[in-house]
């Protein structure tokens, strides 16, 4: 359940990747033609910064899922195989404990519960908490940043649902990639 569960949020994570990079395209494009035509559009570098920023972090907890992220493998390829399961554990484990760590970070930095308790009015909120994570707006598109940090929830909560899906299912991402 809880690998079939990691696997459907990583298809969802590729799908929105795959529109955020279509989407960044489409501005980048946008922004050579506007500019060509001498009448820029000035938040299209804005947008196609933050819209990058979303591809990555989704790409990014969609890539733990399927095993397939960066790394420096040497060391596992010299080792005999019980020491190399022993140390893609090892890994499992330090990924799972950087999604804790991740969910903790998102907790001080959002204040879920200390908006609860301000009844949701975010002057209350920054008043209690000296917190302006809800108020300030970005440059030049004028939204309220939180929407754009909004991804590092998003990415907290795949990473720690495909981290424990690899921690309790450790063969099942590994048959998908070689599948």
């Amino acid at each position: 359940m809880l690998h079939r569960a990691s696997h459907l949020w990583a298809r969802v994570e590729i799908f929105l990747a795959a529109a955020c990079a279509a989407a960044v395209t489409g501005l980048i494009l946008l922004n050579v033609i506007t500019r060509a035509a001498g009448n820029a559009i000035y938040w299209v570098d804005e947008a196609a910064i933050y819209t990058m920023v979303w591809m990555c972090f989704l790409a990014s907890s969609a890539a733990l899922h399927y095993r397939n992220s960066i790394a420096v493998t040497v060391l596992n390829e010299l080792l005999p195989a019980t020491a190399g399961r022993a140390l893609s554990r090892f890994v499992d484990v330090m990924v799972f404990v950087f999604a804790c760590l991740m969910v903790w970070v998102c907790l001080r930095w959002f204040m879920p519960v200390q908006l609860i308790q301000a009844g949701w009015d975010v002057k209350a909120f920054q008043g209690q908490t000296f917190n302006f994570i809800y108020a300030e707006p970005t440059n030049t598109i004028g939204i309220k940043k939180a929407w754009v940090w909004l991804v590092m929830p998003l990415f907290t909560f795949g990473a720690l649902l495909h981290a424990s899906a690899n921690l309790f299912y450790p063969g099942a991402s590994r048959s998908e990639v070689a599948g």
